[in-house]
């Protein structure tokens, strides 16, 4: 692959690890950045792009995605996304993961996370180191909990010994069942099937102490309960190795969106009350909640045209991922390093990657955002294989102007 020409941008506020936007320049050569303060000036050959004033920023990793959506990544400014091993066939064999890698080359970087057990079946672990091998970055149960504390204590084990992190849907399946919504007034006042949220805490709490036994390293991708956070919270405070992720729709929208059967709303895990919420919020201002994902799963007309029982969960959420995000910073909930912390420099850690941050060495992959720039989320005009968002007609603010990945425009 030809290397690209070294990249300066100027004129940008770069956006760095920690503090305020600083005015600054940035330089790139053989695909890494070199350069971030100082006198920065291009020279002959170099793509020289001026920032005029927007955001430079570190571009965004997707981590728990559900399909590979090229045009709704680069959209939204990601350009790494970690896939969930739910696909047909799930990624539990090295072959298909080793194809996975390699599939978004070069200007979107595909991380599959290996299917923990055989078939996400919850019995059998599968063959983690070998996976690890053909390129997973992490290990994850896929969309179900496992529900076997034996199998679930050996996979965190394993996954201690190779350094991976284990990455959990966290749902007691015994009392989730086949239910579609949180119980409560709306789920009652809809006639929904609806679980209690403790389903979510209970198994929280089941993984928390395996991983803490285990000495291992464990990722909630989503915690969207008062109680569940306050456990994660918990043990992050005694030392365990516990994370936890939560996607846009989670801070941002309670189960009265349900109304109207609206199936856009029908998510997994379900949406929750206005308490719920309202602790994410909490959870995401004094860092309990280490990662923000967009849960990307695009689904058709022939999945989420139906009965609301019958609708499959899930959303396209790449490109409103930046935007929705930025609405905590308006809202001063966070601050804008915090946020790219979640959408990016968070997710690098885990996944053990070289990118995520301005700094000098890592992977020159780099976003110019306009985060005043106003548009409107309309699912009919989406660049995602689907549009099923739940924040169809929501103005919002913030947009991806320009994209770089290892220093190459991308698009």
């Amino acid at each position: 692959m030809s290397v690209a020409a070294p990249l300066v941008v100027t004129g940008g506020r770069l956006v760095l690890p920690q503090g305020e936007p600083q005015p600054g320049a940035i330089r790139c050569e053989n695909g890494v950045v070199v350069a971030l303060d100082g006198p920065i000036v291009a020279r002959d050959g170099d793509t020289v792009v001026d920032a005029k004033g927007a955001l430079v920023v570190p571009a965004l990793i997707d981590l728990g995605v559900f399909a590979i959506d090229r045009p709704a990544f680069h959209f939204g400014g990601v350009v790494r996304a970690a896939l969930m091993p739910d696909e047909n066939p799930p990624l539990d064999h090295p072959a298909r993961v080793r194809f996975a890698a390699q599939s978004g080359k070069p200007d979107l970087w595909v991380h599959p996370l290996a299917a923990a057990t055989r078939g996400l079946e919850g019995r059998e672990l599968a063959e983690l180191a070998l996976m690890r091998e053909a390129g997973a970055r992490a290990v994850a149960t896929g969309r179900k909990w496992v529900a076997d504390s034996g199998v679930m204590l050996r996979l965190l084990r394993y996954a201690a010994m190779l350094d991976l992190v284990v990455v959990t849907h966290a749902e007691d399946s015994g009392l989730t069942g086949e239910a579609v919504a949180t119980a409560g007034e709306m789920a009652t006042r809809l006639g929904l099937t609806a679980a209690p949220a403790e389903a979510e805490a209970l198994a929280v709490a089941r993984d928390i102490a395996l991983a803490e036994l285990a000495g291992a390293r464990l990722h909630i991708r989503q915690a969207t309960t008062t109680a569940s956070l306050a456990l994660i919270r918990a043990a992050k405070a005694r030392g365990v190795a516990v994370t936890a992720g939560v996607t846009p729709a989670h801070f941002m929208l309670s189960d009265l969106e349900l109304a109207d059967f609206r199936t856009f709303a029908r998510l997994s895990p379900p949406l929750r009350c206005e308490a719920d919420r309202r602790a994410v919020l909490d959870a995401l201002a004094d860092g309990t909640i280490d990662v923000v994902a967009s849960g990307h799963d695009p689904r058709g007309p022939e999945d989420k045209r139906l009965p609301f029982a019958d609708a499959a969960p899930g959303m396209a959420g790449a490109e409103t991922l930046l935007p929705l995000t930025l609405t905590l910073v308006r809202d001063r909930v966070i601050d804008l390093a915090r946020a790219f912390a979640l959408l990016a420099g968070n997710p690098a850690r885990l996944l053990g990657v070289n990118a995520g941050e301005l700094r000098v060495g890592a992977e020159a992959d780099i976003g110019i955002v306009d985060p005043a720039k106003p548009w409107v989320v309309d699912s009919d005009k989406m660049a995602a294989a689907a549009g099923n968002t739940p924040f169809d007609k929501r103005p919002v603010e913030g947009r991806v102007t320009a994209l770089f990945k290892g220093g190459a425009a991308v698009g």
